[in-house]
């Protein structure tokens, strides 16, 4: 959940206007090309411009998985799939079921921390993954944990000589390299895993506590307090674990604005700020002798969702597979909201969603035309992402063709409409061999890779290509860059900027036809070029040294 970059890509730069329709105010558009052409290809920008708009429809419902919504994206999906004549993967169709149960919580919450009774919402936002019919906790006591993060490879452990039963932990957001960029504490200003709220929740899981509470602080966070708001109320899907998996998760678990938490601290005798600042120099917890009651209703529904797999089979190396990636599930509709209440998500991400349909349609006639591929290209529209990645995580775990076998993965999560790019934004830039494909034909544009602008952000952590490099394939995740083409992109970049501030995960982020989309073009290219390149060759690309999964494979120097 993703200014992750002015990459677009998560387009956390993104951006609200009150209306729902295609039309909108006036964007001095630059000159844009119908298609972006590379080698014997040609990308059909009305083709492109026409599945991110049929996606992101109201019709479409803002896409949550196991709706109405849901079902006419994996018929549109299946449908573009076998026109272009791939293969199916699983049990002769393009879907793959993924288990999942929905979690449901009361929007009317009795919560009190410290014996301040908080508001839903407005202050806090609480859920559980238990299917128990909610939750009741009495006098459990709080306590401060900094970040909640256990490296042992940092020689950090907020965690220590805690003992965690019947406690819920308080935490704050991202680590503390953001709070000393200077130092060498963690990555600096770049966001490690354990700067994640997933991450946080596992380990509050593996410490035994009863539940956990991140801080909510929108710089470190990169995203305003109403993207949690609006992502974590309602129905919150998640996979379907084994019973023990499910007994060890915490009971509770969500956020907590900064003035609350700072409310808190204050009951308790403390001043947040200057336990923020101890907390980012060396790890810390503290008991805040305070103790929380919270009460809510809560149901559990259990359904599969399914991503959407299709496979061009290569000729000489058919068993190897180079994966595409892009979510198709987006928020849905949210019934308590007067008015537009559909969370269309255009850009975030029936535009990345159809960025692999023009991807795939393009190698599948290349294919029919004699020019096929030594390796096999398989792409993954999966589901969940929206949740934690469920789809991917989902996939990897449960692989259709052998992780070992998996040679990279190229995601797509929302693309780039504000223009062409003098320069190429790959996220997380240094981790792996396979950005050099991307650096090569980022040249053959005239454009320089550069890393993402806010590292703070964790965006390599924050999309289905993450699934992927846990298990140690090479994953990216790539596209845009911050630098305009010319002064009549950067005037274009800087009103449609201006008209879609606030979107990213709200109901204005809807399909615009005044969209410049060359530059989106212009990065499927990318993938393009970087995907044929090593599909024709034998290279298996590795994480280099300095990288998290190293070990897992690593690169060959």
């Amino acid at each position: 959940m993703k200014q992750l970059l002015s990459l677009c890509a998560l387009a956390l730069l993104s951006a609200c206007s009150p209306q729902n329709s295609d039309k909108s105010e006036s964007v001095p558009t630059p000159t844009a090309t119908k298609s972006e052409t590379t080698s014997a290809i040609s990308f059909d920008e009305a083709r492109f411009r026409s599945d991110i708009k049929t996606l992101s429809s109201d019709e479409f419902e803002g896409r949550a998985p196991t709706t109405k919504g849901e079902k006419l994206t994996l018929d549109y999906l299946s449908a573009a799939f076998k026109e272009m004549g791939l293969d199916t993967t699983y049990q002769d169709t393009y879907l793959q079921p993924v288990p999942m149960v929905s979690y449901t919580a009361s929007e009317a919450q009795k919560i009190s921390l410290a014996g301040i009774s908080m508001n839903y919402r407005k202050d806090i936002v609480l859920s559980t993954r238990h299917d128990k019919g909610g939750v009741d906790i009495k006098d459990a006591p709080l306590v401060f944990v900094g970040y909640g993060v256990n490296a042992p490879e940092y020689q950090w452990n907020d965690y220590q000589d805690l003992d965690m039963k019947g406690k819920i932990a308080v935490i704050l957001v991202n680590d503390p390299g953001f709070a000393h960029p200077e130092s060498d504490k963690f990555n600096g200003k770049a966001m490690t895993y354990y700067g994640r709220w997933s991450y946080k929740f596992e380990e509050a899981s593996r410490q035994g506590a009863l539940g956990a509470i991140i801080i909510h602080d929108t710089a470190p966070a990169s995203y305003p307090w109403a993207v949690v708001e609006n992502s974590w109320t309602g129905a919150q899907q998640d996979l379907v674990f084994s019973q023990e998996m499910q007994d060890a998760r915490i009971d509770v678990e969500g956020w907590i604005t900064m003035d609350s938490a700072k409310a808190l601290f204050k009951k308790a005798g403390f001043e947040l700020d200057p336990l923020m600042a101890r907390a980012a120099d060396s790890a810390i917890n503290l008991d805040l002798n305070q103790t929380a009651d919270i009460s809510f209703s809560s149901k559990a529904e259990y359904a599969d969702s399914y991503n959407v797999v299709a496979t061009l089979p290569g000729s000489d190396a058919s068993q190897e597979h180079i994966l595409f990636t892009a979510h198709w599930d987006h928020i849905g509709i949210d019934e308590t909201k007067d008015g537009d209440n559909i969370y269309n998500g255009a850009l975030d991400n029936a535009s990345g969603t159809a960025g692999i349909l023009e991807i795939a349609r393009q190698f599948a006639a290349q294919a029919k035309q004699g020019n096929g591929l030594k390796r096999s290209l398989t792409f993954i529209a999966t589901t969940g992402e929206e949740q934690g990645l469920l789809g991917s995580r989902y996939y990897a775990a449960n692989p259709i063709y052998p992780i070992d076998k998996t040679v990279a993965v190229f995601n797509l999560d929302s693309t780039n409409v504000y223009g062409k790019t003098q320069d190429y934004t790959i996220v997380g830039k240094g981790q792996s061999e396979l950005e050099a494909y991307l650096i090569e034909a980022a040249k053959g544009q005239n454009r320089t890779a550069t890393r993402e602008r806010n590292p703070a952000s964790g965006g390599f952590f924050r999309s289905d290509h993450f699934s992927f490099a846990k298990l140690g394939v090479p994953a990216v995740f790539a596209g845009g860059g911050s630098v305009p083409l010319d002064e009549a992109t950067a005037q274009y970049k800087e009103a449609m900027q201006a008209q879609m501030k606030g979107c990213y995960h709200n109901v204005c982020d809807h399909y615009r036809a005044d969209w410049d989309l060359s530059g989106a073009l212009q990065d499927l290219a990318v993938y393009y070029q970087a995907a044929q390149a090593l599909a024709n060759n034998q290279d298996w690309p590795g994480y280099y040294k300095g990288s998290e999964f190293n070990s897992l494979r690593p690169a060959k120097d």
